[in-house]
């Protein structure tokens, strides 16, 4: 099957950016099925990432219905290109994938500590992509179904999607009140984080007006099911009451050997309180990076911890396993199936 793919960047009108400039950005990347006659050509630009050939703009496949869309919450500090594998092998399982990039949290752009510490503003980068559909679709109207949709995230990323299924948040994993003596500040991309918090609160009225917007429920009724890749601490934040009260099925992975979200910690966490999830804990040795793509040699020259692991382990088949699992419950929607 040939892969099609188009990008490009909305602006959400209801929410500023971090520098109250303008409306906030939220930049789109799409994958689908194109049609058999595309011309497929390889990703020019160097990158950290292997990627597939793509069909830039090409017509979508003909199909008797419309193809189901999941949308893809990246990690805290990545990009949606990140979610590039997962994305082509659920174009190939039947589905269309559109992840976005999260302004102030994503490696396109300058880090800002506000993204960082807001993570439920990721959230509504995710609904807006549904609202706005029109605003994106073109040609592919009538080809997507956007009123019923699925969505995956990794790490922080599934934190986002947490939130659409209806968790609330009760606090912000590093505000100074709640940190440990000795503890991290921050995640590994912004590890003084928590020493920004008290100034932004006093100095920026776009931090404020996010602060307060904390605890809002962002669910989106129009998610039928979710993955869930290694979610990380900043899940503990979710208010249990409004994680028990979670209806849609949710599938978690996580590697046996994450240190950044341990198993036990983290992902058995949050399936011990919601009503309808599978827990898949993949053994060999897996750490946190193995829902990053595969490195190439730029990748690996200056990131070789994103990209090594076990030398018994096949990056790709975790991630084809990781494919035919989540396609599964997106086309049954029976957790029962999975676990």
């Amino acid at each position: 099957m040939k892969l099609g793919f188009r990008d490009g960047v909305l602006y959400d009108d209801q929410r500023p950016d971090w520098d109250a400039s303008g409306p906030r950005p939220v930049s789109w990347s799409l994958w689908y099925p194109a049609a058999d006659d595309a011309r497929e050509s390889a990703i020019q630009e160097r990158s950290w990432f292997r990627k597939a050939a793509v069909a830039r703009d090409a017509p979508i496949r003909p199909a008797s219905r419309p193809y189901p869309l999941v949308l893809l919450s990246h990690g805290t500090g990545g990009s949606a290109a990140g979610l590039e594998w997962l994305a082509r092998r659920l174009v190939e399982r039947g589905f269309v994938a559109l992840g976005v990039n999260h302004h102030g949290n994503t490696g396109i752009e300058p880090y800002r500590a506000e993204g960082f510490a807001c993570l439920w503003e990721r959230a509504p980068d995710l609904s807006l992509m549904l609202d706005r559909s029109r605003d994106w679709l073109g040609d592919l109207a009538g080809r997507i179904d956007t009123a019923r949709a699925f969505a995956a995230g990794f790490s922080a990323g599934a934190y986002s999607v947490m939130l659409l299924l209806g968790a609330v948040a009760q606090f912000s994993q590093f505000e100074p009140s709640r940190l440990r003596p000795g503890g991290p500040r921050g995640p590994k991309e912004f590890p003084d984080l928590a020493d920004h918090i008290p100034s932004l609160l006093r100095g920026s009225d776009v931090f404020r007006q996010s602060w307060s917007r904390m605890s809002r429920s962002y669910r989106d009724d129009r998610i039928k099911a979710a993955l869930l890749c290694a979610p990380g601490r900043s899940i503990f934040g979710f208010s249990e009451e409004s994680l028990r009260s979670v209806a849609a099925p949710a599938l978690i992975l996580v590697g046996d050997t994450d240190r950044a979200a341990p198993a036990e910690e983290c992902s058995a966490w949050l399936h011990e309180r919601l009503a309808r999830s599978a827990l898949k804990i993949f053994g060999g040795g897996l750490g946190h990076y193995v829902f990053v793509p595969e490195g190439t040699g730029l990748g690996f020259a200056f990131a070789a911890e994103l990209f090594t692991d076990p030398p018994d382990i096949q990056r790709a088949a975790i991630h084809d396993e990781t494919a035919d699992l989540s396609a599964a419950l997106f086309q049954d929607g029976d957790i029962r199936a999975i676990a």
